[in-house]
């Protein structure tokens, strides 16, 4: 066995201490929202807060989460994520199963109708008067259905089929199982890496969104949980907090932006964990030609 060399060594020195240092630097913004999350008003506005909360406060928080349309809208969200990830994750394979096959009539002209609506839209009114004139507003399809296919999904996933051996395919032809069958005893078990990564993908997605829940839903009881944070953070910021005492205004005008974002990151990286060890090799997998 060749010993490691003295550049290799100074190599992995190196290397680790810049991407310790890459961490660090990642990891700063969000321990400092974190941070400024639960500090006081004065500590917020005099820049003391770093990486540990000063003044704790929790005024922000419970004047959050004591209101119950905050839970309406995030058990929103929760359904709008859900519902719109599934049915994203379903019309994606199967557009991308269909274009991964090279000798399909017309392949090109599809391909090409996918990859020119990543450059071209029909603008933000011509997409409220579809949705309006089709009857969508105020209602989960307004969020769905505008938003249930990305582009670069689409080809990460149809680049990912077309790397799986065609002679399984074969096998199971000549077995007699039909198009479907394939799909779902043969295809889909060999992809859950790129299932999990346009699962993560699609359900980040749909999470953050808030414009289409803001430009279709005029009812606040159908409010994904971003367009009640969005909302309170207008009122906080422009002083229209009437309801709370002065102190207390300003502690949330202070504060709110740094709650907003830990409420909403928060479910992502709970489920974060499970799947990310598919996640590199799922994109991958799809890049790579064999």
């Amino acid at each position: 066995m060749v010993g490691v060399t003295r550049g290799y060594r100074v190599f992995q020195l190196v290397n680790g201490f810049v991407l310790t240092l890459v961490v660090l630097v990642t990891l700063f913004p969000f321990v400092n929202i974190v941070a400024r999350s639960f500090s006081g008003e004065q500590e917020i506005r005099s820049g003391q807060v770093s990486i540990w909360p000063k003044g704790f406060n929790l005024t922000t928080y419970e004047r959050v989460m004591s209101d119950a349309m905050f839970w309406t809208n995030y058990r929103n969200t929760v359904f709008y994520t859900v519902v719109a990830t599934a049915i994203a994750l379903v019309l994606t394979t199967c557009y991308a199963y269909v274009l991964s096959k090279r000798n399909l009539k017309g392949r090109g002209l599809l391909v090409g109708i996918a990859v020119f609506t990543m450059f071209f839209n029909g603008g933000l009114i011509p997409n409220y008067v579809l949705v309006s004139s089709l009857g969508l507003r105020n209602t989960l399809w307004a969020i769905v259905l505008p938003n249930a296919i990305s582009v670069f999904n689409l080809l990460v996933m149809k680049a990912f089929f077309e790397s799986l051996p065609v002679e399984l395919e074969e096998a199971a032809a000549v077995d007699g199982t039909g198009t479907y069958g394939t799909l779902l005893r043969i295809v889909l078990p060999l992809s859950k890496a790129v299932l999990a990564t346009m699962l993560l993908f699609y359900a980040v997605s749909f999470w953050n969104s808030w414009f289409a829940g803001f430009l279709y839903m005029d009812r606040q009881e159908l409010f994904p949980v971003t367009v009640y944070l969005r909302n309170l953070i207008a009122g906080a910021t422009s002083g229209t907090d009437n309801t709370a005492t002065s102190e207390a205004a300003l502690q949330i005008a202070a504060s709110i932006q740094a709650v907003t974002i830990v409420l909403i990151m928060l479910p992502i990286m709970l489920v974060y964990p499970f799947i990310q060890r598919y996640f590199v090799s799922g994109v991958m997998l799809g890049a790579v030609k064999g």
